[in-house]
C-alpha cells in the first residue's frame, strides 16, 4: 500500500503541472468533433509516459542519459518540433476564432506530435529519471511492480481526464468564440517552452 501511494503522489507531482504535453492533450480534446477522435493523442501520450516510467524504474534511462550526444539530439529534435507545432497552432488561430474553421489534426499528426512532446523533451525525461527512477530504488519485487503500476495508472487517468474536460468545455459556445485566442496563447507557450529547453540544457 505504501508503494502504491508513493507512486501515485510522485506521478501526480510530475504530470499535473501545466506543460506542453498536458496542453496538447487538452487542446485535442477541445478541437476534435468527437471524443473518439481525441483518443489517439490520449493513448499515445499515455504509452509514452508508460515507456519512460518503465525505463526509469528499470534503470535503463540512466544509461541512456549518460550519453551527451543523445541528450543533444533529443534537444534539437524537441525544439524543432515545438517551434513547428507553435507555428501550426498560431496559423490555426489566425484562420478564425471559431474552432470549427480550423483544421483538426489527423491521427498521424496527433501521434507524431504527442510522441514529440512526450519523449523529445530532455527536461521531462530527466525529471522522470530523477524522481521516479531514484525512488524506485527503494523497492524490490512486488513492491516495485506496485509502485510502477501506480505511476502508470495516474498517467493514463490524467490524460483521459484532460481530454474529457477539453471535449466538454470545447463544445460550449463561449469557449468556441475564444478558441482563436487560446490557440495563440498555446502557440506562444510552445515557443517559450522551446526557448526554455534550449536555455536549461545549453546554458
Amino acid at each position: 500500500m505504501q508503494a502504491f501511494l508513493h507512486g501515485m503522489i510522485l506521478a501526480m507531482g510530475l504530470i499535473l503541472p501545466l506543460g506542453v504535453q498536458n496542453l496538447f492533450v487538452f487542446t485535442q480534446g477541445a478541437t476534435q468533433l468527437t471524443f473518439l477522435r481525441a483518443l489517439p493523442v490520449v493513448i499515445t501520450a499515455s504509452l509514452c509516459d508508460t515507456l519512460l516510467i518503465v525505463l526509469a524504474v528499470q534503470g535503463v534511462s540512466l544509461f541512456i542519459a549518460s550519453f551527451a550526444w543523445i541528450k543533444i539530439l533529443l534537444l534539437m529534435i524537441g525544439v524543432g518540433f515545438l517551434a513547428y507545432m507553435g507555428w501550426l497552432t498560431w496559423n490555426s488561430a489566425m484562420a478564425g476564432n471559431d474552432a470549427g474553421t480550423g483544421k483538426e489534426l489527423g491521427v498521424k499528426q496527433q501521434i507524431v506530435f504527442a510522441v514529440t512532446v512526450s519523449l523529445l523533451n530532455p527536461h521531462a525525461v530527466l525529471d522522470t529519471i530523477g524522481v521516479i527512477g531514484t525512488s524506485a530504488i527503494h523497492y524490490a519485487g512486488n513492491e516495485k511492480i506496485v509502485f510502477t503500476m501506480a505511476c502508470i495508472l495516474v498517467s493514463w487517468c490524467w490524460f483521459f481526464f484532460l481530454a474529457v474536460i477539453g471535449w466538454t468545455v470545447g463544445k460550449r459556445k463561449s469557449f468556441i468564440q475564444l478558441f482563436g485566442y487560446i490557440n495563440k496563447v498555446s502557440a506562444i507557450f510552445m515557443w517559450l517552452s522551446a526557448v526554455y529547453m534550449m536555455y536549461y540544457n545549453v546554458l
